[in-house]
C-alpha cells in the first residue's frame, strides 16, 4: 500500500478527513486520507502518494511529484 499513487476525491486539509481513490487488485478502492504535513491542503483531482497506511481504511498522503 505504501508508495501507491491515488487521486483525491474529497478535499484533504487540517481538521478535515479527505478521501482518495487508490488502485488495488485490479480495481479502485476509497480510503480516508489525512495530509502528511499537518497544515497542508490538497484539492480534489490532485495525484498523491501513500506515505503511511493504517488498517482498515486510513492513509496519510503527500503530493506526488509528477
Amino acid at each position: 500500500m505504501v508508495g501507491k499513487q491515488g487521486r483525491v476525491t474529497g478535499r484533504i486539509g487540517p481538521g478535515l478527513v479527505g478521501e482518495v481513490m487508490v488502485p488495488i487488485r485490479g480495481g479502485v478502492e476509497a480510503f480516508y486520507a489525512h495530509p502528511t504535513v499537518a497544515d497542508e491542503e490538497i484539492s480534489v483531482g490532485t495525484i498523491v502518494v501513500v506515505v503511511e497506511y493504517f488498517p482498515p481504511r486510513t492513509v496519510y498522503v503527500a503530493r506526488a511529484l509528477v
